[in-house]
């Protein structure tokens, strides 16, 4: 895990070094000062040299100078350094996040990934710019004043220094304790995001059902949970901060006892004694730095662990010998194949073979398996047993990107992104010209309302469409179905928003697209699949009935059963 987070530094070595070079040279002017102090007391002072209290002068306003640039670069800079590997990390784990299949977004929690994105990355990054450069600064400081104070005086170095090792035991000893709190708040923190984020996006369906004083209550939950495992990780850093704080404050006490007792007895001069406060004072600067970089080093580390667990999830993955979906003639054949959803079969040795340009539709009552069997031709869900074909080779033989290029699906649950109309039915075919663009909104019976707007095709609609009706958005996703231009269309429930006028519109269209190539529709209004070329009927014991609607009304089973409590009103 450390060796992955080292390489993040790769791109940026050369700031990087340049970064800790900088730092080198202000600790080192920092160590300058002490021992000019040291010489003004101990001789220019008593011997009145006005010429050396002059060059120390001019000195010192150097050295502020050089510390002044130095303290701007490391701020700036080294910042520069943290923020650009956070940047290449959030670039990673979105990417990563792209090939991830459907199963990882159906068991995860957006707010929870949201919180991995930019709450951990956030502490990654102070961790990559102030950990390398707080720990050279500090060992710059410590080995330095340590050899300065050693020429002094020996053994009152070492009767100083005896007390380091304590400050070490002690922050060694809480890291553990320090680490399972922040990895607790931070798994807390994704809780609320996630709470958080589900309930703002269902704000209207709970204005709309009152439920104002329940998700008040779940969101008051997740905030007490999250609250008691920031306090436990407050108490934590209260007790590692107060106990290196009294350890540093003991290397203060050592100095000023001890130092003033060597003073007294003529071991050390005056003017020793103050270069060993300033160099001590100097010293618990560096002490703070890595007392401050554990606490920061749990932290960081403990986000990086949650980052580097989120990369760990499988990625969707070809073979290594897949084949490119080129020309595509669109049959599809189910041979055999299973799916199960938590140890519960959803399909079960499924047989089916939809020929080539043909119309097929999947009828049944709910849980059936109608919209799984959909899902699983893009490989959106990997199958349990059996194999399915396009055009005679296995699904799992073809490149996923190159299968899902030619698979157009318009689902009941309609997703827009947030932006303006034309960059949603632009989903469809990013290089499509403006015509094609409304061409396809034409198609989709869109065309007309859009128009209408003040802005036209760029008039932004909101996060996930929240500006346009139901039927809207419908006929958008249609229409970015129609720029796709693919050889299989998958109509989920494509017309279930739409009115009954629209509804007949949208359904000439469809007519029109799904000529020459392979469409599956999935419909409850059986209505709308009277012209099916085949209907195929979904029940718990797998596929129940295949015929064409008149066939299917002759044999007087479950389809006949269904269209008639349709017909009656019976079913909705």
């Amino acid at each position: 895990m450390f060796k992955k987070f080292m390489s993040y530094y790769k791109p940026y070595k050369k700031l990087f070094f340049l970064d800790l070079f900088v730092a080198f040279i202000f600790a080192m002017c920092d160590l300058v000062y002490p021992m000019m102090t040291r010489e003004l007391i101990n001789e220019s002072i008593p011997n009145q040299e006005m010429r050396m209290i002059g060059v120390f002068a001019v000195t010192l306003l150097v050295i502020f100078a050089i510390k002044y640039v130095c303290s701007y670069f490391m701020q700036y800079w080294g910042h520069v350094v943290g923020v650009r590997m956070q940047a290449d990390m959030r670039r990673d784990i979105f990417l990563h996040l792209q090939k991830l299949p459907c199963s990882f977004f159906d068991r995860t929690k957006t707010g929870d990934v949201m919180s991995r994105i930019i709450n951990d990355l956030m502490d990654i990054s102070e961790l990559a710019h102030h950990g390398p450069e707080d720990l050279f600064i500090s060992g710059v400081m410590i080995i330095g004043s340590f050899l300065v104070l050693v020429n002094i005086n020996v053994p009152l170095t070492l009767i100083i220094f005896a007390f380091i090792p304590l400050i070490f035991w002690f922050t060694w000893k809480k890291r553990d304790k320090m680490s399972k709190a922040f990895t607790a708040s931070r798994v807390e923190t994704g809780k609320v995001n996630a709470i958080l984020e589900n309930s703002i996006a269902g704000m209207r369906v709970s204005k709309s059902f009152c439920s104002k004083d329940k998700e008040v209550e779940k969101f008051q939950a997740g905030n007490n949970d999250f609250k008691n495992a920031r306090e436990k990780a407050y108490k934590v850093m209260a007790e590692y901060f107060s106990g290196s704080t009294l350890c540093i404050d003991m290397l203060d006490y050592v100095c000023m006892i001890a130092g003033g007792l060597f003073t007294i007895k003529g071991i050390i001069t005056f003017g020793d004694f103050m270069a060993y406060l300033l160099y001590i004072k100097m010293f618990t600067q560096p002490i703070k730095k890595l007392v401050n970089f554990m606490e920061q080093y749990q932290s960081g580390m403990t986000g990086y662990k949650r980052f580097t667990e989120l990369m760990d999830e499988l990625e969707e993955t070809d073979k290594q010998d897949a084949k490119t979906l080129e020309k595509v003639e669109g049959e599809i054949c189910f041979k055999n194949v299973s799916f199960k959803y938590e140890d519960e079969y959803i399909l079960n040795q499924m047989d089916l073979t939809i020929p080539k340009g043909k119309m097929v539709a999947l009828v049944g009552p709910s849980g059936g398996g109608k919209t799984t069997f959909c899902n699983l031709i893009p490989r959106f869900y990997e199958i349990d047993g059996g194999d399915i074909f396009i055009d005679g080779t296995s699904i799992y033989d073809l490149q996923l990107e190159s299968l899902r290029s030619h698979i157009g699906i318009v689902s009941q649950e309609v997703f827009l992104f947030t932006g303006t109309i034309k960059e949603n039915i632009l989903y469809g075919n990013p290089n499509a010209t403006d015509e094609e663009v409304v061409e396809a909104a034409k198609k989709a019976y869109i065309h007309e309302f859009v128009s209408g707007l003040p802005n036209g095709y760029d008039t932004y609609i909101g996060e996930r469409g929240v500006k346009l009706s139901g039927g809207q958005k419908q006929r958008l996703s249609i229409a970015r179905v129609f720029l796709k231009d693919p050889s299989i269309l998958i109509l989920d429930e494509a017309t279930s928003a739409l009115d009954n006028a629209t509804e007949f519109m949208i359904k000439q269209a469809i007519d029109e697209v799904c000529k020459n190539r392979t469409t599956i529709v999935v419909a409850h209004r059986l209505s709308t699949i009277r012209n099916a070329d085949e209907i195929v009927v979904l029940g718990k014991e797998g596929i129940e009935e295949i015929g064409s609607h008149d066939k299917l009304l002759e044999k007087e089973g479950l389809y006949k059963t269904l269209y008639e409590a349709q017909f009656e009103g019976l079913v909705s």
